[in-house]
């Protein structure tokens, strides 16, 4: 740390207990200064030739016959006073970052200006602060901690500005000019823990580029805030860096924001500190990550921040979801006795992430046909279009855990993101078994308009197997299932069979006509099948497979329609006992039903047949819930 002492001799202060100070002199003092609750038994001459407030309130004191003056209001109290009359006596005065401010005020205070005398107090500080502390990293950092007990006065003086902006340009240094005196402890170097078998005794590591953010985390946020702006304003320090030391001052000063919470506290301070990180987030995205800013909106919202630092997140994070995981979107709801998880608030972060596609094609129209193609998102947004649909996926499962989750919130969710084609629904699959499985009391109806947000036809072999053992699932659901999965071993090494009529039908909410149907047709397909129902479904429908020749006969292009036929007559005398629920889908093969069911738009998957992979069956048990 830097210091200068002032003055030559090697006397001072005598102490009579705490309160009061008296110079060793022959001399009898002439008058008694008190400055807080500590009496100053001093000279009048050494103090009134530098001190020009002095000679002002002294003579106020003679008019009033009285040798006491009360200084009540200077900065820095008596500690700072005691800097100031040692130097009017020249004894050894001793400054450093800690009371270089606070002697400067008072300095200022007591106006002991060149004025009074050539030499004075107040130019020797502002020599030391030019030459010695803005010069040194550490020793500034300190000083702008010291300014905010003396403020405005430090301010007025310049002190704060000259301390922000020395810092700040330090910062902006090029890294090959900075040396090794400062904290860098967020990741342990070799050399300091004793296991770098190089190490020898020279520090020759390259410096980080964010080697500086540990250290303006001792500032509050206040001073920090301007630290940051003065460092942004010069637009040299990248925005990465920018975001390290957010993530870093957000880590110190609020504690458990790393595990997506905080911890009790000073609930001001705390929302302040939040709400100057989201306002000092670099412009351009990616200067943080997906995932830190996550961590901040939970903080705004456990604290109850502005309504402008939420909606500037969930604005930010939607443009870079696909950098999320699902832990990070498990928000806390703020009234845990309607839901255990805040949904709507990651509906809005979707929202606006496809409102990404949209600006995008908007902003193609307006460009010149030459420019056309390269302002559309292109194979890069469709990657990240894919990615947050399969996080979505992840994310419905993990809040379907909550059994007041309504269906609804599930539902348009999963909407949401129904437009972004992806080749597997297995993850679909799981987050709507897992919401049967916790909701076990909802209705058919619900059952049923659940199931649909599914495409049966791009679920895996393994979700297939889980699927036809599910007795969570409505029986329509399940035939499904069992029909794409018995096709799919079928047509392997060959084109994909048309479906027959029946299943084309049920696919999309018709069953034939209304002569042949009961009136309880449409409850026995959305009711959940029975074990014994599924044991026997798949064991049937299975059994096609060797009992029909499958191999040779596609060969001789027999093998689709001898499957179809098969399976028709196998399912029809399997379950016409029980409760004829199959007779409306077999008796529509052909296309002799008119195909006049009402309820068109409840389609569980697409009717294309192109779509259904060729996979080879395997007949074991699995589990992806």
């Amino acid at each position: 740390m830097k210091f200068m002492k002032l003055g030559s001799k090697l006397d001072s202060f005598q102490t009579d207990g705490n309160n009061v100070r008296y110079v060793a002199s022959e001399l009898a003092t002439d008058i008694v200064l008190i400055v807080g609750d500590v009496k100053f038994y001093l000279h009048k001459f050494p103090l009134l030739s530098k001190s020009a407030r002095l000679q002002k309130l002294v003579a106020t004191t003679n008019e009033e016959n009285t040798d006491e003056v009360h200084i009540s209001d200077i900065p820095g109290g008596p500690a700072a006073f005691e800097i100031c009359a040692k130097f009017c006596y020249g004894m050894t005065v001793t400054l450093n970052a800690y009371n270089v401010v606070a002697a400067r005020c008072a300095a200022e205070y007591l106006e002991m200006h060149e004025t009074m005398e050539r030499g004075n107090l107040i130019y020797k500080i502002d020599v030391f602060l030019i030459s010695s502390i803005f010069r040194s990293w550490k020793d500034s950092i300190i000083v702008l901690q010291t300014t905010k007990f003396l403020l405005p006065l430090s301010e007025e003086l310049k002190v704060v500005g000259n301390c922000i902006d020395f810092i700040a340009t330090k910062a902006c240094v090029d890294v090959s000019k900075v040396d090794w005196s400062y904290t860098y402890n967020r990741k342990k170097l070799p050399e300091h823990n004793g296991n770098d078998p190089n190490w020898n005794g020279v520090r020759n590591r390259l410096v980080p580029k964010d080697w500086w953010v540990e250290d303006l985390c001792e500032l509050e946020i206040d001073l920090y805030k301007q630290v940051l702006v003065n460092i942004k304003t010069k637009g040299i320090v990248a925005d990465d860096v920018i975001g390290e030391a957010l993530k870093a001052y957000a880590y110190r000063r609020l504690p458990g924001f790393s595990k997506g919470m905080i911890q009790s506290g000073d609930i001001v301070k705390q929302r302040s500190i939040v709400d100057t990180i989201v306002w000092l987030l670099p412009a351009e995205k990616g200067g943080v990550s997906c995932s830190f800013m996550l961590k901040l909106l939970k903080a705004s919202i456990l604290l109850d921040s502005g309504e402008m630092a939420v909606v500037e997140l969930v604005r930010r994070i939607g443009q870079q979801l696909e950098e999320a995981s699902v832990s990070d979107l498990l928000i806390r709801g703020r009234d845990e006795e309607t839901t255990m998880y805040d949904v709507t608030t990651v509906q809005k972060i979707v929202e606006e992430f496809l409102m990404q596609d949209q600006n995008a094609e908007i902003e193609s129209l307006e460009e010149s046909h030459e420019l056309q193609e390269t302002r559309r998102p292109g194979i890069l947004f469709d990657a990240s279009k894919l990615m947050v649909a399969k996080l979505i996926d992840g994310y419905l499962a993990e809040i379907s855990k909550d059994p007041k989750l309504p269906l609804l919130k599930f539902v348009d969710l999963a909407e949401m993101v129904s437009g972004i084609s992806r080749p597997a629904h297995d993850g679909l699959y799981r987050a709507i078994d897992m919401y049967l499985k916790e909701h076990p009391g909802i209705s058919k109806s619900e059952r049923k308009r659940i199931c649909k947000l599914m495409d049966c036809k791009k679920l895996s072999v393994d979700a297939c197997m889980h699927a036809v053992q599910n007795e969570r699932l409505p029986l329509r659901v399940v035939v499904q299932v069992l029909f794409f999965e018995q096709v799919r071993a079928a047509s392997s090494g060959s084109s994909t069979p048309d479906l027959p009529k029946g299943i084309k039908d049920l696919n999309s909410g018709s069953h034939g006509s209304s002569r042949s149907a009961t009136t309880n047709t449409e409850d026995d397909w959305d009711a959940v099948a029975t074990a014994e129902e599924l044991k026997a479904l798949k064991a049937e429908l299975a059994a096609l497979r060797l009992g029909n020749g499958v191999g040779g006969s596609e060969r001789n292009g027999d093998g689709k329609s001898n499957v179809d036929k098969a399976a028709i007559s196998k399912m029809k005398g399997l379950l016409k006992s029980k409760k004829k629920i199959f007779t409306k889908l077999w008796s529509s093969k052909g296309g002799q039903g008119d195909n006049s069911g009402s309820d068109s738009s409840d389609s569980l998957g697409s009717g294309n047949p192109e779509e259904v992979k060729s996979t080879p069956s395997r007949n074991r048990r699995h589990s992806v819930s």
